[in-house]
């Protein structure tokens, strides 16, 4: 089930690498290929006060809000918001919900959402590296309140580490955390000995890899431990957050990937699914800023959701 919608195109960021015409990219690609025909339409929802509210705080929702309604501005040197980013943020926020509702309810067992701003560097609360509202957090938390799940597990195959999605996750047990990305690199953080502290020692999965290292060695290393991870939480659901700039025409990331190693990627998430989850599986877009590497990379993600969700 494919969830987007050109709305998510009203973030309008200036000269930014997160633009909409990253959104646009990948639309036209998809639909030169026939796979959005082959998608089930989502349905994009705002998220409610509450579902936002699970992961960031009033103060931090209203700095957005109102900077949007004061016609926007920089948050950081990284970090723009338009006039109607808020309403986009909302929208991105609860398309994440909305997608998490359809696979748990039976309605499609994999979800993509085609959705901006990214999320996974917000933490609670502050914006940050392109993000305003952490999506994939939401989304989890709302599996959990709305769903009754007791284990989540996040992958975050994005070039940078999500150390918004880590630092809300740090200190809980039932969400386990799962990221490889590239280091030393942007934010600094995601150290291999960051595990997780209290309730939620052992629950966060740090593979920080360096630039130069070979593919056999990325896809061996992620399925080792992704697969020590789901044997860790046993996943009642699998949430990705789907970045697509560690590919090696990447202008903020690479970590050396081809397109079409996005497939193999996928392909390794969703036997873990098959295994853990009963293949329930829901994607968010995060970061892919090579226009066309990015739509490139997505199509070939989306096919292999496709394949995997034939009879």
């Amino acid at each position: 089930m494919l969830f987007t919608d050109p709305l998510f195109e009203r973030h309008v960021t200036g000269a930014h690498p997160e633009c909409p015409e990253r959104l646009q990219s990948i639309r036209r690609r998809l639909n030169a290929d026939g796979l959005i025909e082959r998608c089930l339409p989502g349905p994009i929802r705002d998220a409610t006060e509450e579902e936002i509210g699970r992961v960031h705080p009033p103060e931090h929702v209203a700095l957005i809000r109102e900077l949007a309604e004061q016609g926007g501005g920089r948050i950081d040197s990284d970090t723009v918001v338009s006039p109607e980013s808020y309403e986009v943020a909302v929208s991105a926020a609860g398309t994440g919900c909305s997608a998490v509702d359809r696979v748990l309810s039976g309605d499609a067992k994999r979800a993509l959402c085609l959705i901006r701003p990214p999320g996974h560097h917000a933490t609670r609360d502050r914006a940050m590296g392109f993000c305003l509202f952490n999506n994939i957090a939401i989304a989890a938390e709302h599996a959990r309140a709305a769903h009754g799940l007791k284990r989540v597990l996040i992958v975050d195959w994005d070039v940078h580490h999500g150390n918004g999605t880590q630092d809300i996750f740090y200190a809980d047990g039932d969400v386990h955390f799962f990221s490889m990305h590239r280091s030393p690199f942007y934010p600094g953080t995601g150290a291999a000995e960051e595990t997780g502290t209290g309730p939620g020692a052992g629950a966060t999965w740090n593979v920080p890899m360096a630039f130069g290292a070979t593919r056999e060695d990325y896809f061996r290393t992620f399925q080792e431990t992704l697969e020590s991870a789901a044997e860790s939480c046993k996943p009642e659901l699998i949430l990705v957050s789907a970045g697509f700039d560690a590919h090696r025409s990447d202008p903020v990331g690479s970590l050396g990937l081809e397109s079409e190693d996005f497939a193999t990627l996928t392909q390794i998430v969703l036997r873990v699914a098959a295994e853990f989850s009963g293949g329930r599986t829901v994607c968010l877009l995060e970061g892919g800023y090579h226009l066309v590497a990015l739509a490139d990379s997505v199509a070939c993600h989306v096919r292999e959701l496709l394949e995997e969700a034939q009879p």
